[in-house]
């Protein structure tokens, strides 16, 4: 009764905050302790007397992905956690970020493997600060435990992103996160704010037939939107100096009057719970034993993406229907799955289930022009049935994951297969096939604007996009990281401008014309990926290259050829060893290609094919240090700005951001 009275509390206090945080990078620890673990029967009152007498590692702190892998909490300081040290906590090595921290990213690499079954809301190009579900992490750990980010932004704010795990008992824990910030940056109205907040608890009976995890998260994404630079001279042609400080630079919403600004916000309340039904006796040899486990999922998401504008721009056409411009679009979604799981040791796990997917989208009202009538809304229900397969035959691992829908008119079917050979303790081969069928997102089937040229409804007009994925991947100590992919793409959805030349040239805007579309012909996506450390002595280069190909009659999917970074560091313990000092430049290039520009109504990419963007390097100099759990970082970003030609951008009318030096750290509390 007492565990479910505190679950209630935190659902309480949930409601009334509208925030969440990130989960922190997880990763295996290299060196770990093989100190004894505490007894079985330890309680809340021994985890002291415990860490004293050194009974605690490193082990007993561990993170449950929503997969429920597990791994343990990492304090090391490697390159690995240089290139996660960003807004987002991982690696963005194939993502191009505007100039402003919590501005949108543009898209350097794609993949097409395990997307995400049902639709989402759309305006992507604002949603990578949005933690999905699949990105929760739960927690058990042998005593309270936090993890603390701090990094500083560009102007007038701070990111702190906060985490506290702790146990009530041995077998119930929880984890309360809160991720703010606040950056106000280089541009005229280009501030961007957030707060992300998640709680959450993971619980196990004493005998774990029974075990259950849930999570609350409440998201607000708030950004102001200039609409880019107004004049590419000032920013790319400025001998006398006079628009280094970028604030004097022209802005396409650059007063009160015009300036945009768009959100997100979200809300979710997730459990999951599993039951075992029947186990049978363990083989103390084999290790093999047969059970039935019954299981349920449950997930209910609210979110709403809003555009606001005081008066209307032409750069998004000359009607409208109202003044000010208030869009705004709300999705509601509930998902229930029943599942059944029989495993052996023998013959691996299969599980069978069947679930039920509600879909709520929908805007104020019903849109009626001399053309046309524009629905409010998209709605209804999705039955599915599916399974997994797991197993592993000495050194082959299995996995198999279908899913099929019964009735409902947005997903068809999904079906992924994997395998992993270890040849040696060193190296590992993969394999996996992806098969998919879905709508695109609901921005794409049903939006409504009071810009006139912004109402659409193609629910009755899209096919579903059909993704056909094999990737394979060799991962050795010695030879590196080698993946490979490649993806077929039927009916793939986009973004584009229908404006002419002959309106181009009498000065119309193309963002004015800007609509879905679906692509005809197959589109077809290669792209393989190298990851290599060289090590001498106290020094290493660490490569990241990315080679993309893609075959298409119009082109519609645009991504850079070759991508590349590279590191080169030095590492040592410094001050008798009271220190360990890691420092290097990294640097990140990519070829020229017709970059996506952006959309701040839609807050969406869309495909341009006017000019290229791209071809210029990208420097950062980076002095990291580790004093027992606390991580150290100091960077001079982009340093090479300061005396490069400047036509760095992230998108068209975007630039990148100039040098600048950040720092901030990483602290772990243990308790």
């Amino acid at each position: 009764m007492r565990f479910f009275i505190v679950i209630s509390l935190l659902l309480l206090n949930a409601t009334i905050i509208n925030a969440q945080q990130d989960s922190i990078p997880i990763a295996p620890v290299a060196k770990d302790s093989v100190k004894p673990k505490p007894p079985l029967n330890y309680n809340k009152t021994d985890s002291l007397s415990l860490k004293e007498e050194g009974l605690i590692s490193i082990k007993d702190y561990k993170i449950i992905s929503y997969s429920r892998d597990t791994t343990f909490l990492d304090t090391s300081l490697t390159i690995q956690k240089e290139y996660k040290y960003n807004f987002l906590r991982r690696d963005d090595f194939e993502l191009m970020p505007f100039a402003n921290i919590g501005q949108p990213y543009n898209t350097l690499g794609v993949k097409f493997f395990n997307r995400h079954y049902y639709p989402r809301l759309g305006a992507l190009g604002r949603n990578f600060n949005y933690q999905e579900t699949e990105e929760i992490n739960y927690y058990d750990v042998a005593t309270p435990v936090s993890d603390l980010m701090f990094k500083t932004t560009l102007e007038q704010g701070q990111l702190l992103d906060a985490l506290l795990a702790f146990n009530v008992s041995k077998r119930l824990n929880f984890s309360v996160g809160f991720k703010g910030f606040r950056s106000l940056g280089k541009y005229q109205f280009n501030q961007a704010q957030s707060g992300n907040f998640k709680t959450t608890f993971n619980y196990r009976t004493e005998n774990n037939r029974y075990r259950l995890r849930g999570h609350i998260a409440a998201q607000d994404l708030d950004s102001e939107e200039n609409g880019g630079i107004s004049d590419r001279e000032q920013f790319e042609n400025d001998p006398e100096g006079d628009f280094t400080d970028r604030r004097r630079i022209d802005v396409l919403f650059g007063n009160t009057s015009t300036l945009a600004n768009n959100r997100i916000l979200g809300k979710r309340y997730y459990f999951d719970h599993q039951y075992v039904l029947f186990k049978s006796k363990q083989d103390s040899i084999y290790e093999k034993k047969t059970q039935i486990r019954l299981g349920h999922e449950f997930n209910y998401e609210t979110k709403f993406y809003e555009f606001m504008q005081p008066t209307g721009v032409d750069a998004f056409g000359e009607g409208t229907f109202s003044s000010p411009i208030a869009d705004r679009a709300r999705l509601k979604t509930l998902f229930n799955k029943l599942s059944a799981e029989f495993s052996n040791g023998t013959l691996g796990s299969l599980t069978g289930n069947a679930s039920l997917y509600n879909y709520n989208y929908f805007f104020n009202s019903i849109l009626i022009t001399d053309t046309q009538t524009i629905q409010n809304q998209i709605e209804g229900e999705e039955i599915s049935v599916g399974g997994t397969y797991f197993n592993q035959f000495g050194n082959l691992v299995l996995k198999g994951d279908i899913n099929y829908t019964v009735s409902g008119e947005l997903t068809g079917n999904a079906f992924d297969f994997s395998t992993i050979y270890l040849i040696n303790e060193n190296t590992t081969v993969s394999g996996g096939v992806h098969l998919s069928s879905r709508l695109p997102n609901f921005n794409y089937l049903l939006y409504q604007s009071d810009y006139q040229n912004f109402n659409w409804q193609n629910d009755a007009l899209f096919e579903k996009q059909q993704n056909q994925t094999v990737a394979l991947s060799f991962n050795s100590t010695k030879w590196g990281l080698l993946e490979a992919e490649y993806s077929a793409i039927d009916n793939y959805s986009f973004f584009a401008s229908t404006i002419t030349d002959e309106q181009r040239t009498s000065g119309l805007a193309e963002t004015a014309f800007v609509r879905p579309f679906q692509e005809n012909e197959t589109v077809n996506h290669l792209r393989v990926k190298y990851i290599k450390e060289f090590k001498w002595k106290k020094w290493a280069l660490a490569n990241t290259v990315l080679f993309q190909d893609v075959t298409q009659n119009q082109q519609v999917l645009n991504v850079p050829q070759l991508i590349t970074r590279n590191s080169l560091y030095f590492s040592s313990e410094v001050f008798k060893k009271a220190m360990f000092l890691q420092t290097g430049v990294t640097f990140k290039y990519f070829t020229s290609y017709n970059m996506n520009a952006y959309h701040p109504l839609l807050g969406e990419f869309y495909i341009q094919n006017q000019e290229e963007f791209g071809g210029f390097p990208l420097l950062d100099f980076f002095i990291n240090a580790r004093v027992k759990q606390t991580r150290i970082y100091f960077k001079l970003e982009h340093f090479n700005s300061s005396f490069s030609e400047p036509i760095f951008y992230s998108a068209p009318n975007y630039p990148y951001r100039d040098f600048v030096i950040r720092f901030g750290l990483v602290w772990n509390f243990f308790s």
